[in-house]
């Protein structure tokens, strides 16, 4: 719930910590601005004229929801939850104390939601720019407060107010990130590395996964982030029937690439499972 993370809110627009009006049905900053919660539990939280980019579609976050559902991507959930772990041990937090952990680009709360469920006493900060998505991550965990925001433009909370930050195929901003973890915070990067889904590429036209992603990942971050381990690979197989195969490229930017009726024929003439390899890396940083 946003009452529960009101102490890690902050004004987009100027930094100012934001409180509770109306029983919580807008949020308030200290220079004045005034910001409405919507009735499914989620606020907007976006400075000028608002958001740039609207993210998931509908359609989307549905085919999202029903993919992570069947537990495919189990070991990936279990690895970003570890590296929470990890990482909240590395900052000597107490077993008694509420971290904060904060999830950019969360689509659906599936991962949040499960490391919160790890994590006793934990909150969660659930932040996307899909208004659609914002409508589950509302509702994924009683410990999360459910965030519409640009990871591009300054993030809505508060300096060195967020113990862990987990970004799972997602955009990420080093610069706020850095700015918003605590003095031992960390951030916990789940990234896509060249194979996986190579057995979907050919047969659907899909992109693989471009060469290098890891060390984009390290320059972008340089002067701000800094690896505290080396990337952990974390790979396995999956077999997938022809849904879930739809709804795995469904909830992925290809969905907005290849036309609908086209991609239903493809994976049409696709066995009736295939064996899948999800292959991704794990890294681990902290305030440079």
């Amino acid at each position: 719930m946003l009452s529960d993370i009101i102490d890690v809110l902050a004004d987009p627009a100027d930094g100012t910590p934001l409180s509770g009006a109306d029983d919580f049905t807008r949020l308030v900053s200290e220079s004045g601005h005034s910001f409405d919660v919507a009735r499914q539990g989620y606020v907007t939280l976006a400075a000028g004229a608002g958001l740039r980019h609207q993210g998931d579609s509908m359609e989307m976050v549905l085919a999202r929801e029903t993919f992570l559902s069947r537990g495919h991507f189990a070991p990936f959930v279990e690895a970003v939850t570890a590296g929470v772990h990890d990482a909240l041990d590395d900052a000597a937090v107490p077993d008694t104390a509420r971290p904060v952990i904060a999830e950019i680009g969360a689509g659906t709360g599936y991962y949040l939601s499960h490391t919160l469920d790890d994590v006793e006493g934990a909150r969660g900060v659930g932040m996307d720019i899909s208004v659609h998505a914002a409508k589950h991550l509302a509702r994924c965990h009683p410990r999360v407060g459910a965030v519409v925001a640009d990871v591009w433009e300054r993030l809505p909370m508060r300096d060195t107010s967020v113990d862990a930050i987990t970004v799972v195929f997602a955009p990420r901003n080093a610069a706020e990130f850095a700015r918003v973890l605590t003095e031992g915070g960390q951030a916990i990067f789940l990234t896509a590395d060249r194979g996986h889904l190579a057995e979907l590429r050919e047969p659907l036209g899909i992109l693989d996964v471009e060469e290098g992603k890891i060390d984009r990942l390290l320059e972008q971050a340089a002067g701000h982030l800094a690896p505290v381990t080396e990337p952990e690979l974390i790979e396995f197989p999956m077999t997938l029937d022809k849904e879930s195969i739809a709804a795995q490229i469904g909830m992925s930017p290809s969905a907005r690439h290849i036309e609908a009726g086209e991609l239903a024929r493809r994976i049409a003439d696709l066995p009736e499972t295939m064996q899948v390899t999800a292959r991704a890396h794990v890294t681990r940083m902290g305030r440079a």
